[in-house]
């Protein structure tokens, strides 16, 4: 496991005032990523996993909060609500097997739709990636999630439907020039 890459944690202030921090995940975080995804509306839960999942699973949590920062990495959005951290948005990639390709995952407390985090979570994971050396970064999104569909083109991503389902959309950007969408 690489070390706690500290130069990722940034503080910024939102354009209505609040002030949030992005910072990769710790093992240390396991409760707070297990009360977020908890807190979540399960609509949020469902688009972010594409099944019904009621509550996270120690073994999924320990897969969200265990991470190399390298293959894996995974960003969380955190405020200070009553005195304590609380995460409100997360951000990850996991390489394939090649290496070739990071595969991206997010998802936004409800309240804090529209706020700005995805875009300051996305921003920080796409150059992450970049710096990391991979080529691209790819998903897969539910087709019925306009709301994301628009949000990942508004960064620069290709769609195409799933040859596989066409319930789902592939998304995919290049994050080095000379590097061919597939």
């Amino acid at each position: 496991m690489a070390e706690y890459p500290q130069q990722l944690v940034r503080e910024h202030r939102l354009s209505d005032g609040r002030t949030v921090t992005i910072r990769p995940v710790r093992p240390g975080d396991a409760d707070c990523v297990r009360d977020f995804l908890t807190a979540l509306s399960e609509e949020s839960r469902y688009m972010r996993f594409q099944k019904w999942v009621r509550a996270p699973s120690d073994k999924v949590i320990r897969f969200l909060t265990e991470i190399d920062y390298d293959r894996h990495m995974a960003l969380v959005c955190t405020v200070q609500e009553g005195g304590r951290e609380a995460i409100v948005g997360e951000a990850r990639y996991v390489a394939d097997l090649s290496g070739l390709s990071c595969e991206l995952g997010i998802v936004i407390a409800d309240a804090w739709h529209k706020s700005g985090i995805a875009g300051l979570l996305m921003g920080t994971l796409i150059e992450t990636a970049r710096k990391r050396g991979f080529p691209r970064m790819e998903g897969f999104v539910l087709a019925r999630n306009a709301e994301m569909l628009r949000f990942v083109r508004a960064l620069g991503f290709t769609t195409e439907p799933a040859p596989q389902d066409f319930s789902i959309v592939r998304i995919s950007k290049r994050l080095r020039e000379g590097t061919r969408e597939a």
